[in-house]
């Protein structure tokens, strides 16, 4: 069933493995968390814990529909992950092969969407970040065969993060990658995108409803959302972090 869906679109997975996964963050040009740590309580809340920045517009019962302390590490946990990313002589960020051809390099820079392979990239010694094409109408025409596969019968791979944009919320191709990581019980992370480009209301409306649906329609998903934006860099620091501790750094 969910072949046959995914073959209609879907939108952009990214799976971490410690040995097969990648996140494409294109580079580390956000502030660091020391830089952060020097700025006002107010702006380092929304670049590091962007959910408590939304939490404090909730009324109080409603606050308990967030789960805000699954993960909350503290800014010295954050710090001590920015080394695993950290390319350095010691810590190579290396490409490694393309799933389709071996002298494939993916250029980073293009527009988004426009990934037509899984990319494999070696993360220092810790773990190997897969980054998988968008399953939209720009998917690749083997789509299926080469993720659904890849997803399905991996058996070393640590875990699965859905793409959502948070501007539009879940459509419908997001519903059939969720089918799909259900089906095939992957452990499953939903990270909200482009959270700079909504107002704080709307931003708001979409996350509870996107965690009401996590936490009634979904038994593989990680119960804590991860807000994120590559423009102002909220939220990459606590998904960084995260990363690092669910491979066991």
């Amino acid at each position: 069933m969910a072949a046959l869906g995914l073959r209609r679109g879907m939108q952009k997975l990214l799976d971490v493995s410690p040995t097969v996964a990648r996140l494409s963050l294109r580079g580390s040009t956000g502030p660091t968390v020391a830089e952060v740590l020097q700025m006002p309580k107010k702006q380092m809340t929304k670049l590091l814990y962007p959910l408590q920045e939304l939490e404090q517009l909730l009324v109080p019962d409603s606050r308990l529909d967030l789960h805000l302390k699954l993960f909350d590490p503290s800014p010295e946990d954050m710090e001590s992950a920015e080394g695993v990313f950290a390319a350095t002589a010691r810590n190579r960020i290396e490409y490694l092969s393309s799933a389709v051809r071996l002298d494939h390099a993916p250029t980073l820079a293009r527009p988004e969407g426009h990934t037509k392979k899984m990319n494999f990239f070696k993360v220092g010694k810790y773990f190997t970040l897969v980054d998988m094409p968008g399953y939209g109408y720009r998917a690749p025409e083997d789509f299926v065969d080469m993720v659904e596969t890849y997803l399905k019968e991996r058996r070393n791979l640590k875990r699965t993060f859905l793409l959502v944009d948070s501007v539009v919320g879940i459509t419908k191709t997001d519903h059939i990658a969720i089918e799909m990581c259900e089906e095939f019980a992957l452990p499953y992370v939903m990270v909200l995108t482009k959270i700079d480009k909504s107002s704080k209301g709307h931003l708001l409306k979409q996350v509870l409803e996107i965690q009401k649906f996590v936490n009634t329609q979904t038994q593989g998903c990680f119960p804590q959302l991860f807000p994120v934006s590559v423009v102002t860099y909220s939220g990459i620091h606590l998904l960084k972090c995260f990363i690092a501790n669910i491979t066991k750094k």
